[in-house]
């Protein structure tokens, strides 16, 4: 809870929380308690919203979202745009794009998901959340046209639009509203099909691609890939294509769509790279290899190899977005240097430590071992655990039990959550059953971790002992609003005064 600064543990139920996580609206999203009468009239039309089939429920088309931002006049090709998409890393290089170009003097906005807090977290103007106000004169804007559409869907038998297609139309006539010159736009699922492929990008961004959401994306990495490369486009000119390292079936259909959308292509590993990485108190030191030459020794205050190809990638974006040419030195050093990524690798207490990572799937709780393995040195390590029901949990807790001395199961608050019993069963088969234990309360669960830290190292409690809280988006949130880090401070960085 917000009142406890993390100052301790709390043993209490009800977190307030707006996550809507891996892809589900969470309808325990509030606004601030005694807040403003536009934040409850911003809460009503999130509630208004969320009435709708949720995000996950997925309409593989463009078409339902394109005729609602037709009858709006097309907001969303009156600024440039940047595109992302992959299956990790989105949001963390979204907002290091964001970051370097606000730090350029560009007005911004960003469009991630899922949120954390609350929905407004989504639709960012200069690095900061839609204030209340602007997203009721938008809703205000808008609604008149969600109606119509939802109206002629019914009229041929249709559902009306869905929770993230009504989303996606919001931010795009928010950011024209602003009025924003670039746009940094994060796919929702997918890419082809996501209603966010209505925009058409300057620059596409693709992270790592791995094994995720199979039952929309498909079950190889060819079709996947195939999937999230459909935001490429053929465009005038030519469209720049910025690409993480790959696996070779997954680069060769990226490399395919760039040649038929006549898109040039700048991939890791042969035009840029990260050149040298050193560990540093707080993050790492990075060189960078971009298209416009090398960055030197700049302070990225994010752990792990995956943060520092997060920072390439988003540098590089910038980079041919702009031209292709070069950083000013102290661009890139002043934002890199206050990039942030709100539950990822997150430390939210000391003494235990208590770290939250989003991890939802195997190759993310990858990434997040090889980070917890290079920046701490626990001596002892309790995990608290809890996934969505339709993701791989034997294979999230398979990559996670090497380095978890124990763990403790436990569920978030969305209804979309695997219950921690059933959870517990299949950890029971993964860690030694003794080591498996079940808390369904997360504040609860997150007590029991660090008392069972604290009991093998005694002597060592301030550095060695720690706990992991991860397995969802949703379950990083909550955890974060039990350490009353829900209300984000305002981010650094220059911003348009216009």
């Amino acid at each position: 809870m917000s009142d406890e600064q993390g100052r301790s543990l709390p043993d209490t139920s009800g977190i307030r929380t707006g996550g809507a996580a891996d892809g589900e609206p969470d309808q325990s999203a509030t606004a601030p308690a005694g807040g403003t009468e536009a934040e409850e009239q911003a809460k009503a039309i999130y509630a208004e919203i969320l009435s709708r089939a949720p995000e996950h429920k997925i309409s593989p088309t463009i078409d339902r979202v394109a005729a609602l931002v037709d009858l709006l006049g097309n907001p969303q090709h009156s600024y440039r745009a940047i595109h992302l998409t992959g299956t990790n890393g989105k949001t963390s290089t979204a907002r290091m794009v964001e970051r370097l170009l606000r730090e350029m003097g560009l007005r911004t906005g960003r469009f991630t998901s899922p949120h954390l807090h609350n929905v407004r977290e989504r639709i960012a103007i200069d690095g900061e959340p839609i204030s209340a106000t602007a997203f009721v004169e938008v809703w205000h804007d808008i609604e008149p046209y969600v109606q119509i559409v939802d109206a002629q869907l019914e009229e041929k038998g249709h559902p009306r639009l869905n929770f993230f297609e009504v989303l996606a139309a919001f931010a795009f006539a928010a950011f024209a509203d602003a009025p924003v010159d670039v746009a940094v736009v994060e796919v929702g699922l997918g890419g082809e099909w996501d209603s966010t492929n209505v925009i058409d990008g300057d620059v596409a961004v693709l992270t790592p691609i791995a094994r995720d959401h199979e039952k929309w994306l498909g079950h190889s990495l060819e079709e996947i890939a195939t999937v999230k490369s459909g935001i490429i486009k053929q465009l005038d000119p030519p469209a720049v294509v910025v690409t993480a390292e790959q696996d070779d079936e997954v680069a060769a259909v990226i490399a395919r769509r760039a040649v038929e959308r006549g898109a040039r292509l700048v991939a890791q590993g042969y035009d840029i790279e990260v050149a040298e990485r050193t560990m540093a108190v707080g993050g790492q030191l990075v060189n960078l290899r971009g298209t416009g030459g090398l960055y030197t020794d700049i302070f990225l205050p994010l752990h792990g190899p995956h943060q520092a190809q997060n920072a390439l990638i988003a540098l590089t974006a910038v980079e041919q977005f702009l031209g292709g040419g070069a950083l000013g030195a102290e661009v890139v050093e002043a934002a890199f240097g206050d990039a942030t990524s709100p539950g990822r690798m997150e430390l939210v207490r000391s003494s235990p430590a208590v770290l939250v990572d989003a991890a939802h799937n195997p190759a993310g709780a990858g990434v997040l071992v090889q980070a917890l393995d290079e920046a701490f040195a626990f001596t002892r390590l309790v995990g608290v655990v809890g996934v969505m029901e339709e993701k791989d949990a034997e294979g999230i807790l398979s990559v996670l039990e090497p380095v978890l001395d124990e763990v403790v199961i436990t569920q978030s608050t969305s209804m979309r959550s695997m219950d921690a019993d059933d959870l517990a069963e299949i950890a029971r088969d993964v860690f030694d059953p003794d080591q498996v234990h079940v808390q369904a309360s997360l504040p609860n669960a997150i007590s029991v971790a660090a008392d069972l830290a604290e009991q093998g190292e005694r002597d060592q409690i301030a550095s060695g002992t720690g706990v992991l809280v991860t397995g969802s988006v949703i379950l990083a949130a909550e955890a974060r609003a039990v350490f009353g880090k829900d209300k984000p401070p305002r981010r650094p960085g220059r911003s348009s005064t216009s």
